[in-house]
């Protein structure tokens, strides 16, 4: 039975009603209290949990800590060239289930949504048998860096490019056909109309799509830990070791740059998602 309103109460009357701040108050504690206490302890003058000071000093010993430079040197390196593949292999497989009808087309998409349901354990394993029978895994070991960390960026590619993907065709769903054949019959050739009208359309969601692209990469861990070699350490990676030798207040204040990176990266990503929702 549904609820009925009172005259001159609107729906977001509900919202004010105790249990339901109550509650949504314990969800968001459930979700970021933890991350919270992270950031707060990143700038404790001690190891242990109780708070004995503030201090600046252990972003200053991380940013001076070779290790940990490295591997976040690897991880940006990886995000942006994963990302630009990505971004360029998703807009073209957003672009070619859009547009084009072809046998075995539902079978085609269930295949690129893949990487996004499957779960990344069994991901990273598939990549890493794929890595050492085709033995690039140890074919890296030897290379100059960058090259070292292609099995990673190829991994990335791979699990990132759907998610790009999905983000430029729901865009593309609100695209007015009418706009290509006003270009075309201007005296617009199909390479033309395609760079001057769609690829402005699809942009926002194009930036979108590869700012989750570059989210995803620099903060995965899992497929990294089962597709990385030696000498080619992440930053994920290089924190997951630290913790288990103990805790340092270094970690939580290098987690606290990669969460604000995150952070940053998804809120632009957000922004230029949202005219996709305007139907424009």
């Amino acid at each position: 039975m549904s609820a009925q309103l009172k005259p001159g109460q609107g729906p977001l009357d509900y919202a004010r009603r105790p249990w339901i701040i109550a509650l949504f108050a314990l969800v968001l504690l459930f979700l970021y209290a933890p991350i919270a206490s992270l950031i707060v302890f990143s700038f404790n003058v001690d190891k242990s949990g109780v708070w004995h000071g503030f201090t600046f000093m252990n972003y200053v010993k991380a940013w001076n800590n070779e290790q940990i430079f490295y591997a976040l040197s690897n991880s940006i390196t990886i995000a942006l060239i994963s990302t630009v593949f990505s971004t360029i292999l998703g807009g073209m497989t957003a672009l070619t289930l859009w547009r084009f009808r072809f046998p075995f087309k539902t079978a085609y998409e269930g295949f690129v949504a893949l990487p996004i349901v499957v779960p990344e354990i069994c991901m990273g394993i598939a990549l890493s048998m794929f890595f050492n029978y085709s033995g690039l895994m140890a074919a890296v070991r030897d290379w100059v860096w960058p090259f070292n960390l292609i099995n990673i960026i190829f991994a990335h590619i791979a699990f990132s490019f759907p998610f790009v993907a999905v983000v430029v065709r729901s865009r593309l769903v609100g695209f007015n056909r009418q706009l290509e054949e006003a270009s075309k019959d201007l005296g617009a050739t199909e390479f033309q109309t395609f760079i001057n009208v769609l690829i402005p359309f699809m942009m926002p969601a194009l930036v979108a799509g590869g700012l989750l692209a570059f989210t995803l990469s620099l903060d995965d861990f899992v497929i990294t830990l089962f597709s990385s070699g030696p000498g080619s350490v992440t930053f994920p990676v290089k924190i997951y070791g630290m913790v288990k030798r103990g805790v340092d207040m270094q970690i939580n204040a290098a987690s606290t740059v990669l969460i604000l990176v995150t952070l940053s990266a998804t809120l632009i990503a957000m922004k230029l998602q949202a005219p996709a929702k305007s139907g424009h």
